[in-house]
């Protein structure tokens, strides 16, 4: 008769008799240290500059009759934005052009008469003080051309500016006024027009990079042209390397730095202004330095160390001297052959001593 004390007894021998299960190895990525040629680089934060931006502002008074754009629009140098009512300015115009066309006539006539004073003057038929009148009369006649002339230019002028147009190329802001509104000088800005391309990144450098920097453009190990890069808010890399363009002739003794600034392309209007970015200066690299990726390398009390996926897919821990980092990379001064592989990914699933199923970064 079977006998239910016996149960756990015999499903303890029924288990020690079935083969043992082993656990799989962890599966981890490694990279091998590589031989490269890596740039020297220093990121800061800096902010975009438009090339130029400008307030527009009525120069005369009087009814807005047009807006000639729409906020965002791209707009070339001279292209007309928005129109005052012109009937005004056209009148005194007209009434300029009729005051000067008068005053010509005038002047005209004074001088027939000076020139035949002059005549008779010539002939002793006439006394000298009557042509001393003519030549003043003309004098003053001419004056009044003169004056009417200037009269006539100003409110010509004046009707110009019932016309904004764009001193320059760029990207149109939104209207602050509506059409029917009465606006002038005292009405302030209608709109702001901005330059996006080119634009200039500014960021501050600590002085002792910059001398760093210096010494490698002395060297011809740097350069100018195409020396930073740009990171955006979003974490993408702009396409596009800029140049330095100016370097301050003072440093700012608050924040011991060096202001700089760069100019990037920007046709598309990609980049906008005072926009916060990621600014990366970079020097050439020595070439033939051994690197790893920079997320292999991790850190104790001790030290740096990495873990190296050894003979039988064994992980061995690896002290190592960091140089410096660079471009994503970590150039090893000591600890580490070419060829080694090192964990990038699953570190935290493994210990030194056991064996993992490593594939190399970038296999499918």
């Amino acid at each position: 008769m079977f006998r239910p004390a016996l149960l756990p007894f015999v499903l303890a021998v029924l288990a020690s008799a079935a083969p043992a299960q082993q656990a799989p190895a962890p599966a981890v990525v490694a990279a091998e240290a590589r031989i490269m040629t890596l740039g020297q680089t220093a990121t800061f934060n800096g902010r975009l500059d438009a090339e130029r931006h400008v307030s527009l502002v009525a120069r005369v008074g009087g009814t807005l009759q047009e807006i000639a754009f729409a906020p965002g629009d791209r707009v070339e140098q001279g292209q007309r934005l928005f129109v005052i009512d012109p009937a005004l300015y056209q009148t005194t115009v007209a009434e300029a052009e009729a005051g000067l066309r008068s005053a010509e006539a005038a002047r005209d006539l004074a001088r027939l008469d000076r020139d035949r004073q002059a005549e008779l003057v010539t002939r002793q038929t006439a006394p000298r003080a009557v042509l001393d009148v003519a030549e003043a009369t003309l004098a003053s006649r001419e004056a009044d051309v003169m004056r009417l002339t200037a009269v006539l230019e100003r409110e010509q002028l004046n009707l110009s500016y019932t016309e904004i147009t764009a001193p320059f190329a760029g990207v149109m802001g939104i209207a602050r006024v509506s059409v029917g509104a009465l606006i002038g000088p005292e009405a302030g800005q209608l709109a702001t027009l901005t330059m996006l391309d080119p634009i200039y990144a500014e960021f501050a450098v600590p002085t002792s990079a910059w001398r760093s920097y210096s010494d490698s453009l002395a060297a011809g190990n740097a350069s100018q042209i195409d020396a930073v890069t740009l990171r955006l808010a979003n974490g993408r890399d702009h396409d596009a390397g800029g140049d330095i363009v100016f370097v301050s002739s003072a440093v700012n003794a608050g924040t011991d730095s060096v202001t700089l600034r760069a100019r990037f392309d920007n046709p598309d209007g990609a980049l906008l202004d005072d926009e916060l970015v990621r600014v990366t200066l970079r020097a050439s690299g020595r070439a033939g330095e051994l690197a790893i990726p920079l997320q292999a390398v991790q850190r104790d009390i001790q030290g740096a160390f990495v873990l190296v996926v050894g003979a039988g897919e064994v992980v061995e821990q690896r002290r190592v001297t960091v140089s410096r980092s660079t471009e994503g990379m970590s150039v090893i001064a000591d600890g580490l052959a070419e060829g080694e592989r090192v964990i990038t990914e699953g570190v935290n699933k493994v210990r030194p001593g056991i064996a993992v199923d490593a594939a190399l970064a970038g296999d499918d």
